[in-house]
């Protein structure tokens, strides 16, 4: 299938915050070997940005260059002793991949439930939620080099997973593109409910032995509780990372802030949860014109209509400020700022 250009496209469906910017260029990418046409046609020479489900983006501005919109499709697995092995393509959307993963009793993303984006996308910034995290499942991924033109296939060990980070987003940010997934999942897995909110809710709901449909359930049903709607209300969800610290730094906080929310991760760093610090700068519930931090959970930044991307992006800039000058710690933004 040869692939086609649309011109001077509105992107405000294609990202979740519902910006309204327009691309010079839009592909909209079906097939694998439109990634070989689009390397031959020397697109990948030219300014360019991937777009998965657009949940991880912000638009400040129009985009001046060829905007790849990834609609690869398709899920599917084997199970070899006691693994199973799922393949999915990078245009499927997250949750499906879950629930996909959940219907047929493989254990390993339950808790990871209605992470916004695309599976495509979930290597790139090792996504986690309560508890989880990509790398702890993943096994392969097949990618495009649009330096050298090929298909090339990565293993857990090359993607150099961090929190919240992988090659892909640090080191050779933009050369490859992610075409499909590979997670191995262990069959006998334990669920896990230890973290955050996941017991308590499934004590309400009188459930002793839960299976993974269950936490699937409750961690869904925590993060609506928690976060908007993107269809009703335009955000990225978590709009910056927990910061990673020394314990001698986290000990200063600790000290003038006993009450500071954080989780041990080795004996020499704690991470800090950054919507508690951004509640305590006063920022929960505030809005500025038509940007508003969520009334629920600080680490979400929406827009009430009709923001511009830069109305945005200032507003975050002046959440960074007031942390910093707090507690003496810079926020790290999680989306891409374009």
């Amino acid at each position: 299938m040869e692939y086609k250009v649309i011109q001077n496209a509105s992107l405000k469906a294609y990202n979740t915050f519902g910006v309204d910017v327009q691309a010079q260029h839009l592909i909209r990418i079906d097939e694998e070997i439109q990634f070989t046409q689009l390397f031959q046609n020397e697109i990948f020479k030219q300014k360019y940005f991937v777009l998965g489900g657009g949940s991880n983006v912000l638009f400040t501005k129009d985009f001046d260059g060829t905007i790849l919109k990834i609609n690869l499709k398709g899920i599917q697995h084997f199970i070899e002793g006691s693994n199973a092995y799922i393949t999915a393509a990078a245009g499927e959307i997250w949750n499906d991949f879950v629930w996909y993963c959940i219907d047929h009793q493989f254990p390993g993303t339950e808790n990871m439930a209605l992470i916004p984006g695309t599976v495509g996308a979930s290597p790139v910034q090792n996504i986690g939620a309560y508890g989880a995290e990509l790398m702890d499942i993943f096994y392969s991924c097949r990618a495009f080099d649009t330096l050298e033109g090929m298909f090339v296939t990565f293993n857990r060990e090359d993607c150099g997973f961090t929190y919240r980070d992988s090659i892909f987003k640090s080191v050779h940010k933009d050369r490859y593109i992610i075409t499909s997934v590979t997670f191995k999942l262990y069959l006998q897995k334990a669920v896990n409910t230890t973290y955050g909110a996941i017991q308590s809710e499934l004590d309400l709901r009188n459930i002793a032995q839960p299976t993974i449909k269950d936490v699937a359930e409750v961690v869904s049903h925590i993060r609506v509780e928690k976060l908007p709607d993107p269809s009703m209300i335009g955000n990225a969800g978590s709009f910056f990372k927990n910061p990673i610290i020394a314990v001698e730094e986290f000990q200063r906080i600790q000290s003038a802030y006993p009450n500071v929310v954080h989780y041990p991760i080795n004996d020499k760093e704690e991470k800090l949860a950054a919507g508690w610090l951004i509640e305590q700068c006063g920022w929960k519930g505030k809005a500025i014109g038509e940007v508003a931090v969520w009334k629920n959970q600080a680490l979400v930044i929406t827009n009430l209509g009709n923001a511009s991307g830069k109305e945005i992006f200032d507003v975050s800039s002046k959440i960074v400020n007031d942390v910093h000058q707090k507690f003496g710690i810079t926020l790290e933004r999680e989306v891409n700022i374009l």
